[in-house]
């Protein structure tokens, strides 16, 4: 063991006595846009492999005051059709999703977190410009059969 190195002391615990140390779990939770319609008191979350139903109800109950009703879950097979550098296959790692279902008639909807916005006139005007422009030069290099010929004759000549 290191000379210098200590372990520390924690004071007996005492009912209603200052709490030292803060709970903070080895799991996460990402909330996931479902690819499926589901209900509106349906959420989908991709969470860590350990956690099981208990723990995710725990999970939204205590530390974010969600009332739940149901969890359940399934585990999601990782793709297996990719193949790095030397030809083997390389598979992604298998993840848990959890379908809670809220309690006490609440609801969930994703935030709409990039709205379209609406083009001021100048912006409009300078993209309208642009795509005609993109088209007459694309006319102009189709329509020109001298072009062409020009492209073919310094390709003749390279050889």
């Amino acid at each position: 063991m290191a000379a210098g190195a200590r372990r520390a002391v924690y004071p007996l615990f005492q009912r209603g006595g200052p709490q030292l140390r803060i709970f903070r779990p080895n799991f996460f939770m990402v909330a996931v846009r479902p690819g499926v319609p589901q209900p509106e008191d349906t959420v989908q979350f991709r969470v860590s492999m350990e956690m099981t139903k208990l723990d995710i109800r725990n999970y939204l109950e205590r530390i974010y005051n969600v009332p739940v009703a149901a969890v359940r879950t399934r585990i999601q097979y990782g793709a297996n059709n990719k193949r790095n550098h030397r030809n083997q296959r390389v598979k992604k790692p298998d993840y848990k999703v959890a379908y809670v279902q809220l309690g006490q008639g609440q609801t969930f909807q994703f935030p709409n977190l990039f709205p379209e916005k609406e083009q001021d006139a100048e912006t409009r005007s300078f993209d309208d410009f642009r795509d005609k422009y993109m088209e007459k030069e694309k006319q102009k290099e189709e329509g020109d059969p001298r072009r062409v010929c020009k492209k073919l004759l310094c390709l003749l000549n390279r050889h």
